[in-house]
């Protein structure tokens, strides 16, 4: 749902009160807004939609709680990525993207340099071992790219568009990703969420056992024009909340380097809690996820406002939490450890 602007003022006056009477453990939900938790409803499609939302109450909860395990399958086996690139995207765009997802595991070459994208993704392996399934571990790769540059939908697209075109992806085996260009408006973009994932129906039997006919999905929205402060921070100065000096993008595209973030708390989530009812805390309309759980944390230290203690490269002054395939660098977000029952960062 969106938030008012008095409801976001509300927010911020509540968060500085918080700021002075509790410790820093528990401010962590109280970052600026840069809405990511996620929302499951049942779309015309027959989708299930997680739509990234934040609410007053989901504010002052307190993380540290383990996330439960509600039952149901996660993401197991080898499963392809595939990009659905909607709008205009660069070559170098695509690939500051394409190289995040070969990042993902540790065979690659690339995640000798630490802390690596792949050691950041392992922190999900410890959710199989718990799962009461016993679901055998999950490969990713990068699938196959679609270019959808006409903007066959227009440039104003709705949920079930989103299904739409996550479906031009292979059905079996696979997540499919649907990422949007800065000048394309998605329902809900900037007002409640910054990406979703789900399921949805499809044509072609689902990869998971007891699961036919669904498919992973996750769409992205670039918000470089519309809406930074909320969902490309902490490389754009916040809407509200402690205004801090924004940091230097990694890949020196702040609407991508955004993007990264999310889609990166998104992996997670779907990995982990594909069908909704997975592992989530809180109830299943609006649950907390991996990534979702510790909102505003990159780095050890952080607090509102300031997202932790982070390296920072010597050349560019870019910051970042961890390296990448062709010498890329990436900023991603805290997960939670569900051994530990804490956030879990690289640095």
């Amino acid at each position: 749902m969106a938030l008012s602007v008095s409801i976001l003022k509300l927010l911020f006056v509540i968060s500085f009160f918080f700021q002075i009477s509790f410790a820093t453990r528990k401010l962590n939900e109280l970052v600026q807004y840069q809405p990511q938790l996620l929302n499951y409803h049942d779309s015309p499609l027959l989708s299930q939609i997680s739509s990234a939302t934040r609410n007053l109450k989901e504010l002052v909860q307190d993380q540290t709680q383990l996330l439960k395990y509600h039952n149901g399958p996660l993401l197991s086996g080898k499963i392809s990525i595939n990009l659905i690139w909607y709008g205009k995207f660069k070559p170098s765009q695509r690939a500051i993207v394409s190289d995040f997802i070969t990042s993902l595991t540790s065979s690659s070459s690339s995640n000798s340099n630490q802390p690596s994208v792949a050691t950041w993704w392992k922190t999900t392996e410890k959710y199989y071992h718990i799962s009461s399934k016993k679901s055998s571990s999950l490969t990713l790769s990068l699938g196959k790219q679609i270019l959808e540059e006409s903007y066959s939908l227009g440039k104003s697209i709705t949920n079930e568009h989103i299904v739409k075109l996550a479906s031009k992806g292979d059905q079996g085996n696979a997540i499919n990703v649907v990422l949007t260009s800065s000048d394309v408006a998605v329902e809900g973009f900037c007002l409640s969420r910054c990406g979703t994932h789900g399921s949805a129906l499809g044509s072609k039997t689902g990869h998971i056992k007891g699961k036919n006919y669904k498919f992973a999905y996750i769409w992205v929205g670039n918000s470089e024009t519309q809406c930074p402060g909320q969902c490309a921070w902490p490389f754009h100065q916040p809407i509200y909340g402690p205004q801090t000096k924004p940091l230097i993008a990694p890949n020196n595209d702040v609407g991508l380097d955004g993007m990264i973030i999310n889609l990166a708390s998104l992996l997670a989530g779907t990995a982990t809690n594909p069908f909704g009812n997975g592992f989530f805390q809180g109830p299943a309309e609006a649950p907390l996820e991996a990534a979702s759980a510790c909102p505003g944390v990159y780095g050890k230290g952080a607090y509102p406002g300031y997202a932790g203690s982070l390296l920072v490269d010597r050349t560019t002054g870019a910051s970042y939490n961890a390296n990448g395939g062709n010498g890329r660098k990436y900023l991603l977000p805290a997960l939670y450890d569900p051994s530990t029952s804490t956030c879990s960062t690289l640095v």
